[in-house]
């Protein structure tokens, strides 16, 4: 990167440091608290990060305040095409929509809000502007260290014995930096152009206490705390050094984040101490685990949000899902709405070890949701997939009622079509699946079964063709005729649906109640003349087999 130049860092390098314990801030419940999701896109929204995010929505609304998306794009060389449009889709998927930051304008990124810019690789200058303060202050120096330097410097330190060699206060002394050098050779240097970064200054004997709002009081010794590059040598900051700035000028309350950056901790610590700046409150959120016990990765499964929307798991779904993945409400209940979470929602509840990311789970959550969802609201979210392959789907006005007799039968709005496909179109009878060994059904029973059903049918006025009153007459029929249920309802539901699995044999077709008065379009599920139609047609098939 090219120079600084500043007359002010040769003017303050000999200033004294001064240093000032850390003090926690009021708890979270007791203050409106300001959050954000800071993701980079480097890949797809993971899991774990829409999980983050959760907390951050939750915590804010719970103290009515702001929710705030920042996009974290200072890695350009890892930055992946549509990961910005990836991110903000998902969390719209989700119900957590941004307040301020990065946000969707109709289907267009945008940002909104009086702190931008939100996005990192358009905030170089703030990020310059700050370095040069640590500077001047003696809290930062510049490094001039080439890659070949940094590796002599850890092959050295192998050899010594140290197995993991950083620059610290320990070899700090011995690199090619400001506090080794001249000034006037660090001016020269500057002043040509060679390249550098900016390193924070770790001071020695140092013990760093911060208040975490899941892991309690946590310290750092600043001897095991690598004096950390804040500017790179191509102009960007470091995540240290970004997050610090950004979550200062943003006005956030409190940073929520994986655990996995809980070694940083200390070195943001000590840039809110040298810029003089209150800390905001940190919770560092427990890992999310495979069923193994190892960290979530790809190598065990779909770690990435859009991975699950594109199966067909429904956005209530997956938030019930995630909240739970950590968090204990603290009493047995386990479906929790967006609206319910935002209520009951606590950072206190998070516990500290790794949570399973157990999909079993999350495919009990889903059929709870589903079979928990009013008719009428089960019906609409499901006719858009039924009427795709279905049109006439749209127009059917006993949608609702056909509907329900698969609520609580399928898993994905997407087995919908499949499911109700049959009073659509007229299903191919399988002359195989007709004969059920475990029903002692032969193929030589089925004309004498066929015309039993026919006959109990016929014989039974329209009006009375409720579903249970079907079910109680075939009860009846097969007792006179020494045979079991099942051997009269599989006929009847193989010849009206081709399936060996569907809703009740009699609930196919059967009228909701019992009616009064015939409005059989109306009423019956399955018209009577394609009830006979169909079972004649199968009648015809086993008489020839």
């Amino acid at each position: 990167m090219k120079g600084i130049k500043s007359t002010n860092y040769f003017d303050s390098v000999k200033k004294k440091e001064k240093h000032v314990p850390f003090h926690g801030q009021k708890p979270y419940s007791i203050r409106v608290m300001r959050t954000r999701f800071p993701p980079s896109p480097t890949g797809m929204l993971h899991v774990g990060g829409l999980r983050t995010a959760l907390f951050c929505y939750l915590i804010a609304k719970k103290t009515k305040d702001s929710f705030l998306l920042r996009i974290e794009d200072t890695d350009q060389e890892r930055e992946v095409p549509g990961a910005v449009e990836n991110i903000l889709n998902t969390l719209e998927w989700a119900g957590l929509t941004p307040d301020e930051g990065v946000v969707l304008e109709h289907g267009v990124v945008a940002q909104k809000g009086n702190y931008g810019p939100y996005i990192q690789s358009q905030r170089l200058e703030i990020y310059k502007e700050y370095a040069q303060k640590l500077l001047e202050s003696g809290h930062a120096y510049y490094a001039f260290d080439t890659k070949e330097d940094i590796d002599r410097m850890r092959e050295d330190g192998q050899k010594a014995g140290n197995p993991a060699p950083k620059y610290d206060l320990s070899v700090r002394m011995r690199m090619k930096n400001s506090l080794v050098m001249e000034q006037e050779e660090v001016r020269a240097k500057l002043e040509a152009g060679e390249p550098y970064v900016i390193r924070l200054k770790v001071p020695e004997s140092r013990v760093l206490i911060a208040q975490d709002e899941i892991r309690g009081k946590v310290e750092f010794k600043s001897h095991t705390v690598d004096d950390a590059v804040l500017l790179k040598s191509d102009g960007f900051p470091t995540y240290h050094l970004a997050n610090v700035v950004d979550d200062h000028l943003m006005k956030i309350d409190i940073v929520i984040r994986g655990e996995e950056w809980l070694p940083s901790l200390p070195k943001h610590l000590l840039l809110y101490e040298a810029f003089g700046w209150e800390q905001p409150q940190f919770a560092h959120v427990p890992l999310l685990l495979n069923p193994g016990g190892g960290k979530l990765s790809k190598r065990q499964g779909d770690v990435a949000a859009s991975d699950y929307i594109e199966k067909g798991y429904l956005p209530e779904v997956m938030i019930n899902f995630l909240v739970l993945l950590g968090w204990n409400p603290g009493s047995t209940k386990e479906i929790f709405s967006l609206e319910e979470l935002v209520e009951e929602f606590s950072l206190e509840r998070i516990q500290k070890g790794g949570a399973v990311f157990d999909t079993k789970k999350l495919d009990w959550l889903q059929g709870q949701w589903i079979r928990n969802l009013p008719i009428v609201e089960f019906a609409e979210r499901i006719l858009p997939t039924v009427a795709e392959k279905y049109p006439e789907a749209k127009t059917d006005s006993r949608f609702a009622r056909r509907a329900r007799l698969i609520q609580d039968r399928i898993t994905f709005f997407h087995e919908a079509p499949d499911m109700l496909s049959f009073y659509y179109e007229e299903p191919q009878i399988d002359m195989e699946l007709l004969a059920n060994k475990k029903q002692k059904i032969n193929r030589d029973d089925l004309p004498e079964l066929f015309c039993i059903i026919i006959d109990t049918l016929q014989n039974t006025p329209v009006t009375k063709w409720t579903a249970h009153g079907l079910l109680e007459k075939f009860k009846e029929v097969a007792t006179e005729n020494n045979l079991k249920l099942g051997q009269l309802l599989w006929p009847l539901r193989v010849a009206l649906t081709g399936k060996p699995y569907s809703p009740g044999a009699t609930e196919i077709f059967g009228y909701d109640e019992e009616l009064d008065s015939l409005e059989e379009t109306e009423s019956l599920l399955m018209n009577s003349e394609e009830v006979f139609k169909r079972l004649h047609k199968a009648q015809k098939l086993v008489h020839v087999m």
